[in-house]
């Protein structure tokens, strides 16, 4: 993995961590303002790799993450900032689910990547897998909702920081 990647992974990974240390000495639309413009250099990033190969459902994906990071610069919520890994699970479940209704499925893209003959049994476990997943993001995606609307910060960051990300692991 270049290192580029593992620190954009690690950085992502520790996003609810660092979001609750900023929001000790930033107003939410200043941290909004970095959330947002480190999206934009992802997308530009990802944009330039791929270019016309990502599925509309992606792009759809990422306009979720863009209208609410629009959204928390112009009304300075702390709230719709805590609500980012909410929309991620939002953004995945509707890229992964756009899959499941227009095939190959995500698991099978990946799953194809290492072995291109995949065989109608594998296809048939990744279309259940995808729909696993997507399962997982509405689960997940709800309990990210939840601590963000009606718990502590440090709840918040406690399990969208350390609890999900473990389950992710499993």
């Amino acid at each position: 993995m270049p290192a580029a990647t593992a620190a954009g992974s690690f950085v992502l990974a520790l996003y609810p961590l660092l979001i609750f240390a900023a929001l000790s000495w930033f107003a939410p639309r200043t941290v909004g303002l970095v959330v947002l413009g480190v999206l934009l250099l992802r997308h530009r990033r990802l944009a330039a790799r791929f270019l016309g190969t990502l599925p509309a459902s992606q792009y759809a994906a990422l306009g979720v993450l863009i209208l609410l990071g629009v959204a928390v610069v112009a009304t300075n919520s702390e709230r719709l900032l805590l609500l980012y890994p909410a929309a991620v699970n939002a953004s995945l479940l509707i890229a992964f689910g756009m899959t499941v209704l227009r095939p190959p499925t995500m698991i099978e893209r990946i799953a194809r990547l290492s072995e291109p003959e995949l065989s109608p049994a594998g296809v048939s476990y990744t279309r259940n897998v995808t729909l696993v997943w997507c399962a997982f993001f509405v689960l997940n995606g709800a309990a990210a909702a939840y601590t963000a609307l009606a718990t502590t910060r440090a709840s918040w960051a406690l399990y969208n920081g350390c609890i999900a990300n473990i389950l992710i692991g499993a």
